[in-house]
């Protein structure tokens, strides 16, 4: 993940103290076959989903949860127009042979999918909240409209919120073994203050968090209620596990896609402006390597 800087993993230590040279090299040929892959699929498995939404769904049939669910589709095919990008940067060895305007808008997108990703789910699991806790108030509420300001807020926000990496200087020189090296995304623009980045990184950590949070309690309240006999009495069995099934799709695309990498994230970002644990080479090398599994 990008929130702020740092897509990719070298880290050279300018602290006259101490020499850490941090590379997880195992990413170069790892990424460039897993991308590939995930591209080709990816990009299948969303364009059909978008041609579902468009063709089978008339536009003026499509409910608040699917306006949500082709935005989302949307954010993810955004992202997988840049890994072509990715997979020529990581069969390069983390060099970016391409004009550097293109760092800057894959960093953008990226940045772009991950967060629109996280709201849009959270909103999809609160629609779900109000639709299995008060049905009837759900009824009224949710309508198309509704359905189209959220989506066109989010964008606005998270669009308008990683604008700065477009116009920002997201490249860098790195020297290893004699070869010039032009690293995209693999450092922190720390002009401003380390500090100033470090707080960033830190609100952007604990927002997640509490989205995360969010979207756990939403979904045990759904599940709870879906199997309260008292409640729902009648309910279909059928019908509890559309549900259920829904209720386990999301937390498992959020636990697994964005939680542990904001797990990492922080600790990874202290060692990077070497506020922390700096002279432990190991250390900072494993969450390097953890830091990039997680992406």
């Amino acid at each position: 993940m990008m929130s702020g800087k740092g897509k990719g993993g070298a880290e050279g230590s300018a602290d006259v103290y101490i020499s850490c040279h941090i590379d997880s090299e195992f990413r170069y040929s790892l990424f460039t076959v897993f991308y590939s892959i995930i591209f080709i699929l990816g990009f299948v498995a969303n364009c059909y989903v978008l041609w579902i939404f468009t063709h089978i769904y008339p536009t003026k049939k499509l409910n608040e949860i699917k306006i949500f669910m082709v935005n989302l589709t949307v954010a993810d095919l955004l992202f997988l127009i840049t890994m072509p990008m990715w997979i020529v940067y990581y069969h390069h060895h983390g060099d970016w042979i391409m004009p550097d305007f293109l760092c800057n808008v894959a960093g953008c997108l990226f940045f772009v999918n991950t967060y629109t990703s996280v709201a849009f789910l959270m909103v999809i699991t609160y629609n779900r909240y109000q639709a299995v806790t008060n049905p009837i108030k759900a009824a009224q509420l949710t309508t198309q409209r509704r359905g189209i300001y959220l989506s066109a807020a989010i964008w606005i926000i998270i669009v308008g919120s990683s604008l700065y990496y477009l116009f920002d200087n997201n490249t860098n020189q790195e020297e290893v073994d004699s070869r010039n090296f032009t690293r995209c995304f693999e450092r922190y623009d720390t002009t401003s203050g380390v500090s100033a980045v470090l707080a960033i990184h830190v609100i952007i950590c604990i927002l997640f968090y509490i989205i995360f949070l969010l979207i756990l309690g939403w979904n045990i309240v759904i599940i709870r209620t879906l199997f309260s006999k008292s409640v729902h009495p009648k309910k279909s069995a059928h019908v509890k596990q559309r549900a259920l099934w829904m209720v386990c799709t999301v937390l498992s695309v959020f636990i697994i896609s964005f939680v542990p990498h904001h797990i990492v994230h922080l600790p990874w970002t202290l060692t990077v402006l070497e506020q922390w644990k700096k002279e432990n080479c190991q250390l900072r090398q494993q969450l390097n390597d953890a830091h990039q599994v997680t992406l």
